[in-house]
């Protein structure tokens, strides 16, 4: 079930909120299926096992990532949270979520997908209330949505990562400096 979900954003709630990519263009939903929901509890670190979930699961996750990136949104932007999208999220935090156990051989957690979903909402909860939110940045790649946490020296941290989008806008500004230099040879 390993589909390598990528977790660049520095918090669960925020890479959750990232598996609707391209926001602004293709949109890309990672979330196709219950056991995409499920490999991203376990990819995550969220749960060491999860209940297979259902798509009722599914259909929750994604209303729960929706109203988790529309407040981050907003506090990136510097606006209010939206009193919907708090009440999406609060409700799911008020669910028990994923407890850890203690086993012989270390840390243990199995849970429901609605506990899992209860943890990243709490991690949301707790992230968009918390002394992260001045580090919080979009992604400058535009075709780009993730909103990450940015603890570069300095805050100078442009790109969610940048094997995904750095590389990728740094060889097409290469490349159109390339052109512009050789148009400009040519002119002469």
């Amino acid at each position: 079930m390993n589909v390598e979900h990528v977790f660049l954003c520095g918090n669960p709630a925020l890479d959750f909120a990232a598996t609707l990519r391209a926001r602004r263009s293709v949109r890309f939903e990672m979330f196709v299926s219950p056991d995409r929901l499920d490999a991203w509890y376990l990819e995550s670190g969220i749960v060491d096992a999860v209940t297979p979930s259902r798509e009722s699961d599914v259909e929750q996750a994604v209303t729960v990532r929706e109203a988790i990136y529309e407040l981050v949104a907003a506090r990136v932007a510097g606006e209010p949270c939206g009193r919907g999208a708090l009440a999406v999220v609060n409700s799911a935090a008020r669910k028990p979520p994923a407890a850890p156990q203690l086993t012989a051989t270390g840390r243990w957690t199995d849970a429901t997908p609605e506990q899992a979903l209860s943890t990243v909402a709490r991690h949301a909860v707790e992230l968009l209330s918390g002394p992260d939110v001045p580090l919080m940045r979009e992604c400058g790649n535009p075709e780009c949505t993730r909103v990450y946490i940015d603890r570069s020296r300095g805050m100078r941290r442009q790109w969610c990562g940048m094997e995904s989008c750095g590389n990728k806008l740094k060889a097409a500004a290469y490349r159109a400096r390339k052109k512009q230099a050789q148009s400009a040879a040519a002119a002469r």
